[in-house]
């Protein structure tokens, strides 16, 4: 008989939110949590601008979509229910160009798919009423969106799964899923997800990791911004572009681009194709992560008034990304099973604001584990 109920590797928040999820649905769990870092929250969970997502971009009926909506209203919920602070300080979408408006319409057609309330295209007076120093032709208001601290989520999460019971191991690197000892097994492991899918099969995905770096307005500037700011995405390309943030602690941010990390994957046949295809927004990105001026310069189409001196140099965020062997980012969460095995492979944003939801969908795909039909360990 195995030794525990389940394993969860990774103590992100999603992993956390797993271990969660299975012991309120069955108290007394055996169930441990495992994670490579000695602290929480050091990569995806905690290296963020901390926007709780509203649900706008994704196509409708995608894991994406339905678990952005459910999640929030979850995080919304769990955040009220442990004294997390969170502000819905709402998102204005800018559209600068005409060639963007055809983009701005689609996202508002996407958002009403998705159950979004509350959306609102704005002429440049309506929308100076929520951002006066933003400048665009016009905007899509969301007010849903809200911007929460993801990291002491992820605090609360593990005391809270501890007072239920769970063991959290720390520091603790897995390379072998049968050493957990469980009758299942979840891996939600972020940078780590591909090599733990490789060790219960040929794995279908590899993750393609990026760094974010982010630029911090000075105190004067940051005035200028009351909430969320993003630009209409380009659907050539797979990058947002600059946005600003009104963090909950008050800061803003603004970013971030999209660089490779280069190392792990850099030489996959699947990165080689990405970069190949976006070869010219991603020396874009490039030379904006290196040269400050560059970065004013996306920034200047939204608050003409920016200076350089208005910038420093923030965080640098990280994003776990499947790349398919065609050079596309894969675009929806991935979850597959594999015999005492369940891994979630890709879940770049919005998984943490979908997070809870995340763990209630995983939860719902694992077979009962009783006394009578454990699995005996990972095959």
């Amino acid at each position: 008989m195995p030794e525990r109920d389940y394993a969860v590797v990774g103590a992100g928040i999603v992993g956390l939110a797993v271990a969660r999820e299975l012991l309120v649905r069955r108290p007394g769990a055996r169930v441990l949590v495992v994670d490579k870092e000695r602290e929480l929250a050091r990569h995806q969970s905690g290296r963020n601008s901390g926007v709780l997502h509203s649900g706008l971009y994704y196509t409708p009926g995608s894991l994406k979509a339905r678990l952005c909506r459910a999640g929030r209203e979850a995080m919304l919920a769990y955040a009220a229910e442990q004294g997390i602070p969170y502000r819905m300080d709402g998102k204005l979408v800018v559209a600068i160009h005409e060639r963007e408006l055809a983009g701005l319409a689609e996202l508002r057609r996407r958002g009403i798919a998705n159950g979004l309330q509350g959306l609102r295209e704005l002429e440049p007076a309506e929308f100076a009423e929520y951002e006066p120093e933003v400048r665009g032709i016009r905007a899509l208001h969301v007010p849903e969106t809200a911007v929460i601290d993801f990291a002491a989520v992820t605090r609360a999460l593990a005391a809270d799964v501890q007072a239920r019971g769970a063991e959290l191991r720390l520091g603790t690197e897995v390379t072998d899923l049968r050493d957990l000892g469980a009758g299942q097994v979840i891996t939600c492991a972020g940078l780590q997800s591909d090599r733990l899918a490789a060790l219960t099969g040929t794995p279908r995905y590899r993750i393609s990791p990026f760094r974010g770096d982010f630029f911090v307005l000075s105190p004067a500037a940051a005035e200028r911004i009351r909430g969320c700011v993003y630009p209409v995405p380009d659907p050539r390309f797979p990058f947002l572009g600059v946005h600003f943030t009104r963090r909950i602690d008050g800061e803003v941010w603004a970013g971030p681009n999209a660089v490779p990390v280069f190392g792990r994957r850099i030489a996959s046949p699947e990165m080689r194709k990405l970069m190949r295809r976006y070869w010219r927004t991603g020396a874009g990105e490039l030379w904006r992560a290196a040269n400050k001026r560059a970065a004013l310069a996306g920034m200047r189409r939204y608050l003409p008034d920016l200076g350089l001196d208005d910038l420093r140099r923030g965080p640098s965020g990280v994003r776990a990304q499947v790349v398919d062997r065609t050079g596309s980012m894969v675009d929806d969460f991935v979850i597959e099973q594999a015999p005492g095995v369940l891994h979630v492979i890709n879940a770049p944003s919005p998984a943490a604001t979908a997070s809870l939801a995340i763990a209630a969908h995983v939860v719902d795909q694992l077979p009962s584990v009783h006394a009578e039909d454990q699995l005996g360990g990972v095959v």
